[in-house]
């Protein structure tokens, strides 16, 4: 049996399979996803959703879904399902359905009558295209499968309605058609491994209803164009693969590129190998410049969340190159002492106080790992100090080191720490001031350049900044520590410091350099252990607080109102435990064991075979956010790689 399978009684209950979705990208930016009966129950999920370049910098759905029919002696048999206003599914095809698994693809079963059909789904790995193989096991008589695709060719954060400026046109290509329903958007391709014949009756599918759209407070009826549809013959034993890409590719080959990018996966048989197999599709390559997605299905690239994620995604596995690649790519765009924190060319928003501080850690983690220590000065120690300097002087959004070597950070209306929501134009958690986590990073960055500048022999930084790192620590401590309360500040403007107890203290435990000794790290951990611990990941504030929040729904304001006041992330965790170890070493694995083995329970949940990006605060610890968010994925190897480590 798979590592990941789903039986009948599963499947059939929709409570149950609509909740869990694929998701498979590739090296593009586009990806495909869905739920594992194929049912869409966002307007993210899609078959071919694609970069469109001569339109945004987004994603758009062109390949909404497919309709299967099987045919058998004139008697009719449709084996999709589809949701429409109201909660009204039509066909239910997924009463035929008899298995899910998903090794080393998702591979759906189903049965009609003395009729075996499986659908095997792949996304290329280097090209925008899907395919899917449909093979008929079982049979008395041949039978004809008939697919009708329903397109949409719009924005993926937006819905289609019926229209008449579409191009209703088609193109007949080698074994298919193209189709483009909008100027400016790429042909669609659509092509079978053998001869089928197309029937063109172009027809509008409305008020397509994505309950999870709806569940979010957003807009969730849609309009979908179906061209016309295919038909191809099947006998026992036969198999046929439909391809749906932005380019024609020879027939003949099709067959052959299925087996092909089969051999290519990571197979999902263990949990350790569905954390490497889905850390691989945060990768995108632009030519020679290497992205990070930040998480999946709506997110693009955003600079925090890469250097955060990029050691777990690509060190782990010893992919040096490739994490390389995506430090050089990322200091293409800096901008003063700042990097991107999303968006891309003009419409990048440069409002990250802790983007430049976790490149030094991610630097940091690459010098360690590729053993480069002694050229990284040479090779990135410009970049380096622009950015200490900058920080040092002062910078955009009134980021500036104070006398007392601490950074401060922020002005109204802004939100420049990860603990970014913003509701009504207001940040939920401004932290305007000297942050706890800046802080700890802003010492480590310093420590780190003064040893690589001292390996170096660059006397004159070493000149300049050594006296600094003592001024940052005694301040730290100063600053942020309460003997009484036995933990850290979370942030402190002037007089004011905020108690609340949160996660962001955790990191002055978990870094190389960090600017308190163990005793304080150890009361920092128990703390946080106590209070915001869960079998998740940290909860971002005590449920001991008023403000806590402790389930993750409802529309978006009450959602991004609970985001940072409660809500468990599982990336938090990985720094959690480098700290947890650091004090307890080899006594306790067995602890972080039975912390990183709980994960292996949501590989059947939400995005299945990967991580989500957030979890309520409150018991079960309920999956919400992104189905796949890099980082939770890249805490996860990395824990379980210091594991490794300390075993």
């Amino acid at each position: 049996m798979s590592y990941i399978n789903f039986d009948k009684n599963q499947l059939i209950n929709l409570e149950y399979s609509l909740k869990r979705e694929l998701i498979r990208s590739n090296t593009t930016g586009s990806y495909a996803s869905t739920t594992i009966i194929n049912c869409n129950t966002r307007k993210y999920h899609g078959l071919l959703i694609t970069p469109q370049p001569e339109i945004d910098f987004d994603n758009h759905v062109l390949l909404s879904n497919l309709d299967e029919t099987i045919i058998q002696k004139e008697a009719e048999f449709n084996l999709s399902i589809h949701m429409y206003d109201g909660g009204v599914y039509d066909p239910k095809g997924h009463k035929y359905i008899r298995d899910f698994s998903a090794e080393p693809i998702p591979k759906l079963t189903y049965r009609v009558g003395n009729v075996v059909l499986t659908k095997e789904m792949l996304f290329a790995c280097d090209s925008d295209r899907i395919l899917i193989r449909y093979s008929l096991e079982d049979a008395y008589l041949p039978v004809i499968l008939r697919l009708k695709p329903f397109l949409a060719f719009r924005n993926v954060h937006k819905l289609s309605s019926s229209n008449i400026v579409l191009n209703n046109k088609y193109k007949n290509i080698r074994n298919g058609i193209k189709i483009q329903m909008y100027k400016g958007y790429s042909y669609l391709n659509m092509q079978f491994s053998k001869a089928a014949e197309y029937t063109h009756v172009p027809h509008w599918y409305y008020n397509i209803e994505y309950i999870r759209e709806k569940e979010r407070g957003y807009e969730f009826l849609e309009d979908l164009y179906v061209p016309g549809f295919f038909e191809v013959p099947l006998k026992k034993g036969e198999s046929v693969v439909f391809a749906a890409g932005l380019e024609e590719i020879n027939p003949v080959s099709i067959k052959r590129s299925f087996t092909a990018e089969i051999k290519k996966r990571i197979h999902r048989n263990s949990f350790e190998n569905c954390l490497i197999n889905s850390a691989k599709q945060f990768l995108i390559k632009k030519g020679n410049k290497t992205e990070i997605i930040a998480g999946f299905p709506w997110f693009g690239s955003w600079g925090r969340d890469t250097f955060i994620s990029l050691p777990g995604l690509t060190l782990t596995t010893g992919d040096i190159k490739t994490c390389k690649s995506v430090i050089d790519t990322l200091l293409e765009n800096l901008q003063g002492p700042l990097f991107p924190n999303c968006g891309e060319s003009k419409e990048a928003a440069y409002n990250s106080v802790d983007a430049p501080l976790w490149f030094f850690w991610a630097l940091q983690q690459y010098a360690e790992a590729s053993g480069t220590e002694n050229v990284i000065w040479k090779n990135y120690g410009e970049k380096m100090q622009l950015i200490l300097n900058g920080f040092r002087n002062g910078t955009d959004f009134n980021i500036k080191m104070q006398e007392n070597g601490l950074i401060f950070a922020g002005e109204k209306g802004m939100a420049l720490t990860w603990m970014d929501a913003i509701v009504d134009g207001k940040p939920v958690t401004p932290r305007i001031g000297c942050a706890v986590e800046i802080n700890a990073l802003w010492y480590n960055a310093v420590m780190f350049s003064l040893e690589m500048a001292k390996l170096a022999g660059d006397k004159d930084f070493i000149n300049n900044w050594s006296y600094l790192p003592e001024k940052i620590s005694n301040s730290f401590k100063e600053t942020f520590w309460s003997e009484e309360k036995a933990y850290l500040a979370d942030y402190v403007n002037g007089d004011y410091k905020d108690w609340a107890v949160r996660p962001n203290q955790v990191f002055a435990t978990s870094l190389k350099y960090c600017p308190i000794d163990q005793e304080i790290q150890k009361s920092v951990l128990d703390t946080v252990e106590s209070e915001l611990l869960t079998p998740r990941g940290l909860r971002t504030l005590s449920p001991k607080n008023p403000s806590y929040k402790g389930t993750y729904k409802g529309n978006q304001k009450e959602r991004d109102l609970a985001y940072h006041q409660g809500i468990v992330w599982p990336w938090l965790l990985g720094h959690f435990i480098e700290g947890y170890l650091k004090i307890h070493g080899a006594g306790g694995v067995a602890f972080v064991k039975s912390l990183f083995k709980g994960f292996e329970n949501v590989m059947t949940e939400a995005g299945i075979g990967t991580i989500s990006e957030v979890y309520d605060g409150d018991p079960p610890y309920k999956a919400g956010g992104a189905i796949s968010q890099a980082w939770s994925v890249a805490e996860l190897l990395r824990i379980n790689q210091m594991i490794k480590k300390y075993s």
